[in-house]
């Protein structure tokens, strides 16, 4: 695939580097770094997607994978230095007031839960989760039953 293929492929899954950043990293510099890193870490794996599984979960599972690991490590992306792949806004898009009080709920759960949990709102059913996400689907089961409890939880302090 061509650069310009992958880099409209991105632009029309961006939505999901979006969700995995603002989850995992709290201030504007490092939501742009780690959407910079995702962009890079996935063109650079790009040659080895063999299409068994949609553009879309590939895409979740590789920026899951580096906002985790990049959250490990806090370290700072480096930049790249050719400004060849798509930049993040500088102003972050506004959230609905719900949006914005789900996301600071879900921001309290461990990096793990936040994944699931974040794939489960976007749709994707338990045994798509368990194969991202490298669980057996009794533990995502129940991982997301205690996920759904701690939000509960969480939502009814506030």
């Amino acid at each position: 695939m061509t650069e310009k293929a992958y880099l409209q492929k991105i632009e029309e899954h961006k939505g999901i580097i979006l969700k995995v950043v603002n989850l995992y990293a709290d201030d504007l510099e490092d939501r742009k770094d780690l959407y910079q890193e995702i962009v890079f870490q996935s063109w650079s794996a790009y040659e080895r997607f063999e299409g068994n599984a949609k553009f879309s979960t590939w895409l979740y599972r590789i920026s899951l994978n580096v906002a985790l690991t990049y959250l490990n490590k806090r370290k700072k992306a480096s930049s790249i230095k050719e400004n060849t792949f798509p930049e993040i806004s500088s102003e972050p898009k506004e959230l609905s007031e719900q949006a914005d009080f789900l996301y600071r709920a879900i921001k309290q759960l461990a990096e793990i839960d936040r994944s699931i949990i974040m794939l489960h709102l976007d749709g994707f059913d338990n045994t798509e989760i368990s194969e991202m996400m490298g669980l057996s689907k009794t533990n995502t089961n129940v991982k997301l039953h205690r996920i759904k409890q701690q939000l509960t939880t969480i939502l009814n302090k506030k």
